[in-house]
């Protein structure tokens, strides 16, 4: 590959990890916010919004994971972690800032709004680690499984896996923490979990998509991953 084509891949590289904290930032600061979804009546999805922004970064990883290796997933999922840290650092910061007699936003509400972050963040950044890295890993166990053919198992199968323990861990973090009552925990546990097992299964398609532009323009033979400028 070109010294050119190189650069341009680092800077791509560097906008999807961008992406990626972005998302993980957004869904950590939304997430007190429920709504419902029933599609065509089927079933009743009671969800956090903090949610929709999520299911991205593991497509996000798995692009990364399959066009420039395991090692730029996992750095990817590291620099998340500190953001995540950094985020609640300033969200505390902020949130013991007295407000002035005529700020549009008075203490209370900015505490009602932001003040459970901090734990919710905590709560997201444990059931984050162990979910992406158990994708990262499942992923790349599969690739090598399949000699990098058949795309969607590896994309459905690590996403299965990581996206239950997250569920599960976030959930249960967030009824120990009293942020949430215990009467939700099954309901959001079924909820989440298959709102994210829908949403893996269509975003398949936009893999094989993204995949296929990449190796159209590195020229990237099947399996072939971007090693990147040091």
């Amino acid at each position: 590959m070109k010294k050119e084509q190189k650069s341009e891949a680092f800077t791509i590289f560097l906008i999807l990890g961008a992406m990626f904290i972005a998302a993980l930032v957004a869904s950590n600061l939304i997430f007190q916010k429920f709504f419902y979804w029933n599609p065509f009546g089927w079933f009743n999805f009671e969800l956090s919004v903090g949610i929709l922004p999520y299911p991205i970064t593991f497509l996000i990883t798995d692009v990364i994971s399959e066009i420039y290796g395991k090692k730029r997933a996992n750095q990817v999922v590291i620099a998340g972690i500190f953001a995540s840290l950094f985020s609640m650092l300033i969200i505390l910061l902020a949130n013991y800032a007295p407000a002035i007699s005529n700020s549009p936003i008075d203490n209370t509400t900015f505490s009602k709004v932001f003040g459970l972050s901090p734990i919710a963040v905590l709560a997201s950044m444990l059931a984050y680690l162990f979910a992406q890295f158990i994708d990262i890993r499942i992923y790349h166990f599969w690739k090598q499984k399949t000699q990098g053919k058949h795309l969607w198992i590896r994309n459905n199968f690590s996403t299965f896996s990581s996206q239950f323990i997250d569920t599960f861990t976030v959930i249960t973090l967030l009824c120990l923490f009293k942020v949430l009552p215990w009467n939700l925990f099954t309901t959001l546990l079924i909820s989440g979990f298959l709102f994210k097992i829908i949403i893996a299964l269509l975003d398949t398609p936009m893999l094989y998509f993204i995949v296929y532009l990449f190796k159209t323009r590195f020229h990237l033979k099947m399996g072939e991953e971007i090693k990147l400028i040091e």
